[in-house]
């Protein structure tokens, strides 16, 4: 098992050393500010955001800190330590479509600000980041809130953390093009250390939900793959479209509202395809309630069947696992995990493991030693813990 020297303190510290150190690279100035926001897994509840559902994430001690100072002039100019080439916008020219590559996701967000009333002057921002991106981590909504933390303080937005992942949700749907729900968003603004995030995304109603895992022995490894997946291809899409016409079909508002009996009632009307779409869904927000009062009643070794059901809903009936996420899991399992499955959208990307603290080297050998064994890449293990969400760092 591997874990980043130092520990999330040491991590932090060396990210705001050289994103600052960046900054003033770049600008000849030190920046206003330094601000923060989490990557995340998804402990169960994937594909149930869009659809009105149920979801129970986490932040992760995995973050994108951006280093931000007003200017002068209407240009947003954007640097990553990580990603290139930067980018000099016009803010009165961002928009849905006028934007590509790393860049639309920050300018995304000056944008969508914008159109909720906040004045956005010219500003410099230099992000750092260590969420690997492509693996299901949502370094995308940790860059978007991480900017959006930046510039709602910088330019007085008066805006709650709600409203910020409404925010940066509108900016990765319209501006970056990705029809995703409002999850990776709102578990980055309103993470928790020690915590998972119950959330309806249909209410957007919260509860912290303890997860005191190092107290019960377990903790939370990442199986990241590093087959990395893109959700801008259309896949992601048409799963969206299929669930909106199953919904249709079925006369509800959204598969949130459908019963298991329904769906399976309506197997012919809906067809082949959008049934095992539709049944993904409403069977997945039966199994994030129950892990929610598993959680409640600090019964986290019983979550496994759950984590499993989970895994091979989404392998079969939704369709978004893949022969290395398989590999991940099944390995998993094998070497004594409590419980693993996928983690975030899929088509590559991360699964994640419920695994007691003596084990979770063996499993992370297990994994590794299945991966060779198939002929895929190295994947990379690692633990993370249940962390807070965006913030001022400096």
């Amino acid at each position: 098992m591997s874990d980043r020297a130092g520990g999330p303190a040491g991590r932090a510290a060396g990210q705001v050393g050289r994103v600052v150190a960046g900054f003033r690279e770049r600008t000849g100035r030190d920046p206003d500010g330094v601000w923060a926001a989490p990557g995340r897994v998804n402990l169960i509840g994937e594909h149930t955001d869009y659809n009105d559902g149920f979801v129970l994430p986490a932040a992760i001690d995995r973050q994108v800190v951006a280093a931000a100072g007003r200017r002068d002039g209407g240009r947003l100019r954007v640097w990553s330590l990580q990603e290139g080439p930067p980018a000099d916008l016009e803010l009165a020219g961002i928009g849905p479509g006028r934007v590509e590559g790393w860049a639309a996701y920050p300018a995304g967000v000056a944008w969508a600000l914008g159109q909720a009333g906040v004045e956005v002057g010219g500003v410099d921002l230099v992000v750092d980041g260590d969420v690997p991106g492509g693996a299901g981590l949502s370094s995308s909504a940790a860059l978007e809130c991480a900017t959006a933390t930046a510039l709602a303080d910088l330019f007085e937005a008066g805006l709650d953390p709600v409203a910020l992942a409404g925010v940066a949700r509108r900016a990765e749907n319209e501006v970056v093009g990705v029809p995703s729900g409002v999850m990776d968003q709102m578990v980055s603004m309103l993470g928790r250390a020690g915590h998972a995030l119950f959330l309806d995304t249909r209410s957007l109603e919260t509860e912290q939900v303890p997860l005191p895992l190092e107290a019960v022995g377990l903790c939370l490894l990442v199986l990241d793959t590093r087959a990395g997946h893109r959700l801008v291809d259309g896949a992601y899409a048409d799963r969206r479209a299929a669930c909106e016409a199953a919904a249709a079909a079925l006369g509800v508002p959204a598969l949130r509202d459908a019963t298991l009996g329904r769906v399976e009632a309506a197997a012919s009307e809906l067809g082949e395809e959008r049934f095992r779409r539709a049944r993904h869904v409403v069977t997945e927000n039966a199994r994030v309630l129950a892990a929610v009062g598993l959680l409640r009643a600090g019964d986290l070794d019983r979550l496994g069947p759950l984590l499993a059901a989970s895994h091979a809903s989404l392998r079969d009936d939704y369709e978004v696992s893949s022969p290395e996420l398989d590999t991940a899991v099944e390995a998993a399992v094998a070497a004594g995990a409590v419980g693993a499955r996928m983690t975030g959208a899929g088509f590559g990307g991360s699964a994640i493991a419920l695994v007691g603290t003596d084990l979770a080297g063996r499993v992370g050998d297990r994994v590794r030693d299945a991966f060779a064994a198939a002929g895929f890449g190295p994947p990379a293990v690692e633990a993370v813990t249940a962390s807070d969400g965006a913030r001022r760092l400096v």
